[in-house]
């Protein structure tokens, strides 16, 4: 039996381990410390049960196991939460979890819950296990054939007329994630299932990973459907779970499947133009929140708040902004606060407290600290400085 314990509290990931072991010696236990590992895990391993944080950093504990149950039917779901997350808890059972823990974790509750679900696992027949097997070898297959088809390769002596036969017309939808992203398998991850559920929504098809920045999607829409409303609801969804810039391209209509090597050359060759494009309106978002910085030094200026003033992913803004500055965000605006302290440090009337409010900080005492950091002097003894050089 493997099981996957996924937390971002590494007393909690330990403690159920330990207690899970105790009762349970023979079984493997794994360990998830986000949603990114976790996909790693059950990625590499037959992973039969999964208990998950509710909240956890990147993607929560809900939004896993949603996107997981398409791709691993066969995993039984146990969520944990605290009881401030206790509504979370129910709706992850909504959602297909099996049962929910609350920390503190009762061992007691643990130890029977798994041996439960242990017996369950146990008694699926190995005829419906070897029936997921053999869809999963043959999405592996489809794949790995759709792919070099697509790439313009020889595909050999294959037979790929099912494909043509089920799918007369169709497009092409290829979502490509920009090159400056280093470890991709959350985000493969998480464009794999929300396309493959909106072309499952919209019509039938699927989606194959492409190379490492691209994942492409066939999709035949039903009568009723556009390709309009499903690139839509693909890019909201996108925007929420992605934490990382992407572009989407799609082709036209398709009737021969000889086209898509020259379609899947053109998109790629598309998102890379447009990719290059936002870098030129990467430059233009950053000018403009400088300029919004030097004008609202003084108020709540959190990353996430300048980064939707530009229309720009945080995680992104981020680093552009340091791309372009050479400076971290966080320094950047403690630079420029305590620049506009050194000014007001000048005129005597005015008291410590009123100069750390005028440049943003309600507490003197942090305004002090912040000082000293980037000064080496309080703001009095650079005060005191300033009076004695005149």
């Amino acid at each position: 039996m493997n099981i996957l314990i996924a937390d971002d509290e590494s007393v909690i990931r330990e403690g159920v381990k330990r207690t899970i072991k105790r009762a349970f010696p023979d079984y493997s236990i794994h360990l998830a410390a986000s949603a990114e590992e976790a996909v790693k895990l059950m990625d590499s391993q037959p992973i039969d049960i999964v208990l998950t944080d509710i909240l956890m950093p990147g993607i929560d504990g809900l939004e896993f196991m949603k996107m997981s149950r398409r791709k691993y039917p066969h995993a039984k779901w146990v969520v944990i939460s605290a009881h401030s997350e206790f509504s979370y808890a129910q709706k992850a059972v909504r959602l297909g979890a099996r049962d929910y823990l609350l920390k503190p974790i009762g061992k007691t509750r643990l130890v029977e819950l798994m041996a439960q679900l242990a017996d369950e696992a146990k008694q699926e027949s190995a005829i419906s296990k070897e029936s997921e097997l053999l869809k999963t070898n043959l999405k592996y297959l489809r794949e790995a054939v759709f792919q070099r088809l697509a790439s313009g390769l020889d595909i050999g002596n294959m037979d790929i007329g099912e494909l043509i036969d089920r799918y007369p017309e169709f497009r092409l939808i290829m979502v490509r994630i920009e090159e400056a992203v280093k470890n991709v398998q959350l985000e493969h991850f998480i464009i794999e299932n929300v396309l493959s559920e909106l072309i499952d929504r919209h019509g039938q098809g699927f989606v194959v990973n492409f190379d490492r920045q691209s994942l492409l999607g066939l999709v035949q829409l039903e009568d009723n459907r556009t390709e309009g409303d499903l690139l839509q609801e693909l890019r909201t969804h996108l925007t929420h779970y992605l934490k990382v810039p992407f572009h989407i391209t799609y082709s036209d209509m398709i009737r021969e499947f000889t086209r898509i090597p020259d379609e899947v050359r053109r998109l790629r060759q598309s998102s890379i133009t447009t990719a290059g494009d936002r870098q030129e309106g990467g430059d233009k978002a950053i000018e403009v929140a400088l300029q919004y910085l030097k004008a609202h030094y003084n108020e709540e200026l959190s990353l996430e708040k300048v980064a939707s003033v530009v229309f720009l992913n945080p995680i992104y803004f981020s680093q552009l902004f340091k791309q372009k500055t050479g400076q971290g965000y966080k320094d950047y605006v403690i630079s420029l606060r305590i620049e506009q302290a050194r000014e007001l440090l000048l005129q005597p009337g005015l008291k410590l407290a009123e100069i750390a409010e005028r440049i943003g900080y309600a507490d003197v005492r942090h305004f002090t600290q912040v000082f000293r950091r980037k000064m080496n002097v309080t703001p009095t003894e650079y005060r005191q400085q300033l009076m004695a050089e005149r």
